[in-house]
């Protein structure tokens, strides 16, 4: 059955700023306290969005949400108004106040993990929520996002919705940025690669000694059995614990995959000739075309510098693919020198592009992390919420709507601002008229 890929963004939050919050994150704790532009943030993400819209592939958008988060803040005994909460919090625990007041929802690569129809067994789409645990600031955006989902892909004829697995560490869950599919063709069976960090039950097994594994195997073999994936049709690795020393939280920070082909770095995996030698063994229609940038091209600290990894790997018309990466590729001399080769070496790469996503990159996001890809049919797509859909229309119409409502300075001392909550308010109310989502948001209950 024929059936396409389409990368639904997520849209940045009017409260964007950078407050450092996640650990293991380079560039997040390096662009700590700096002032941020929530309205160019946003508009960053809108113009990749289009212009990957424009040039053919498939475009969705995905709501972010309510912040800063208020409910949380009085299950943790702040009380009274809304304006008498945020100036307690910010006088007793800026930190908390950040947290809380993220927008990191905006990485929507952590949001869920999605199997498309052709490899599970009940021949629906499913998604399981991230439930993000290794984060406080992330840990609490698992249920709204399960209600944007189901908003978004509503129809249960196509789409089967789960929770977010149980909120411990044994059950570490980060989403489509620990999972990528592998295929002949998006519309037959594939193989579900799934990247841990460590085995949560295992006290003797490898793990990485500076910075922790977000992801455990326990938690993708969860998500294998909700989303009734047969073991054919599935592989596991494991991420090397030095290189997630390294920075390397994600493995969407070092490999990228899509159809047959894998693009990695040769310190991405433990057992890295096992783990190809499966993945080839199990696709069927095809074999897999994994492209290694060894150390001598590029080394893991300028592949983190540059999230030359955290790209999209986009298939063209043709067979052909092309790679979407930061300009941040172009400042680091080692990426720079290597994509030029990439597109010469008459291999399956053979077009890259680069987006200016800076405000985002500051955080420690890249295009990988802006989006999450979702496998449809034509009947299943029909399906979804059109509203969310990239179009000339949506375009200009959220662009009218960022530069109504969004600021183009934070700071974190901005986030105290009870008129900034008021603002985000005002806007996600409408936002949900436009995109047609209903009630999803707590303020609208």
């Amino acid at each position: 059955m024929a059936a396409h890929e389409l990368n639904f963004d997520g849209l940045v939050g009017p409260t964007h700023n950078y407050s450092g919050l996640s650990y293991g994150n380079v560039a997040s704790k390096e662009n700590v306290m700096a002032v941020s532009n929530p309205k160019e943030a946003a508009k960053q993400g809108l113009r990749k969005m289009k212009a990957l819209q424009n040039m053919g592939f498939k475009q969705g958008v995905l709501a972010p949400h309510h912040r800063p988060n208020i409910e949380v803040l009085r299950t943790l005994g702040f009380a009274g108004s809304d304006e008498k909460v945020l100036t307690e919090v910010s006088r007793v625990s800026p930190v908390l106040l950040a947290a809380v007041s993220s927008a990191s929802c905006m990485w929507t690569a952590n949001a869920a993990t999605v199997s498309p129809s052709a490899d599970t067994l009940d021949g629906k789409v499913h998604f399981t929520a991230a439930n993000l645990n290794a984060k406080f600031h992330r840990s609490i955006e698992h249920q709204l996002t399960s209600s944007i989902m189901r908003a978004s892909f509503p129809d249960e004829r196509y789409f089967a919705h789960h929770d977010a697995l149980p909120s411990v560490s044994q059950f570490g869950d980060e989403g489509a940025a620990n999972h990528t599919r592998f295929c002949a063709d998006y519309g037959v069976g594939g193989v579900e690669f799934f990247v841990y960090g460590r085995r949560a039950f295992d006290e003797a097994a490898p793990k990485p000694d500076k910075y922790p594994a977000r992801q455990t195997i326990e938690a993708s073999e969860a998500v294998v059995r909700l989303h009734q994936l047969p073991d054919e049709r599935v592989v596991y690795a494991q991420q090397k614990p030095s290189t997630i020393d390294t920075g390397v939280f994600h493995n969407d920070v070092i490999s990228v995959g899509n159809g047959n082909v894998l693009f990695y770095h040769e310190e991405a995996f433990s057992n890295t000739e096992t783990v190809l030698s499966e993945l080839d063994r199990k696709l069927k229609g095809t074999s897999l075309e994994a492209i290694k940038v060894s150390n001598g091209d590029v080394t893991v600290n300028d592949a983190v510098r540059s999230y030359l990894f955290n790209s999209q790997l986009l298939s063209k018309p043709d067979g052909s693919m092309m790679l979407v990466v930061p300009t941040e590729c172009k400042e680091v001399a080692s990426v720079a020198s290597y994509l030029d080769q990439l597109v010469l070496s008459g291999g399956a790469i053979n077009q890259v592009e680069m987006f200016d996503l800076k405000q985002s990159m500051q955080n420690g996001g890249g295009p990988a992390c802006l989006r999450l890809r979702v496998v449809l049919t034509e009947q299943e797509q029909a399906a979804v919420n059109p509203h969310i859909l990239m179009s000339d229309q949506l375009f200009i119409r959220l662009n009218q709507w960022v530069d109504k409502h969004y600021r183009d300075r934070l700071t974190a001392e901005d986030l105290a601002d009870s008129s900034l909550l008021k603002e985000s308010e005002t806007a996600l109310d409408e936002l949900t008229q436009i995109l047609k989502l209903g009630s999803v948001y707590s303020f609208q209950q």
